[in-house]
């Protein structure tokens, strides 16, 4: 049964525009034409079209294929061998990325760990700006009431011992 372009790519999964790529690139025979001047693929065009992506989906380079299906004595399992290879230094390319993000994240995690405010500076900015320890135990009553959990990460950021942190939200609730 003759195919169209557009039938022998949807029977692979394809693009009309990939199939007249691959014809292109002499992965597919020219088709011939209809008398409406259409392309007509048969049923070896289609077999071909599948075993070109099956190699495709195993990350066979385009020119690999072409010589694996066109010449008789090439040598599929070495070409299949050397993309094994290449594959296994991508997953290791891979892996070196995954442990330099580790790393970095890690670190991220020990900046935020670095006594950059500490309490006694914090309340040294707070009396600066002209709070009283009474303003001071308002304002965190009112952070405390309005976003609790901002308030513990605050709290922790200041490298504020936890009992130390517990007993300032306790009474920042009213429960002293």
């Amino acid at each position: 049964m003759p195919l169209t372009v557009t039938h022998l790519a949807r029977a692979c999964g394809l693009s009309r525009s990939t199939v007249l790529y691959y014809e292109r690139m002499g992965l597919l025979k020219r088709a011939r034409r209809s008398t409406g001047n259409y392309r007509v693929y048969g049923e070896r065009d289609l077999e071909r079209l599948r075993q070109v992506c099956i190699y495709r989906s195993a990350g066979v380079k385009l020119g690999d294929i072409c010589s694996i299906l066109d010449e008789p004595k090439s040598d599929a399992a070495g070409v299949l061998q050397r993309r094994l290879a290449e594959l296994e230094g991508e997953i290791e390319g891979l892996r070196d990325h995954q442990r330099a993000i580790a790393r970095l994240l890690k670190d991220t995690d020990q900046l935020r760990r670095l006594p950059m405010v500490t309490k006694e500076k914090w309340t040294e900015i707070m009396r600066g700006a002209g709070f009283t320890n009474d303003a001071m135990q308002r304002w965190h009553a009112e952070f405390e009431k309005s976003a609790p959990q901002e308030h513990q990460e605050f709290l922790e950021f200041l490298h504020i011992p936890q009992e130390e942190v517990k007993s300032i939200r306790e009474w920042s609730r009213g429960n002293h």
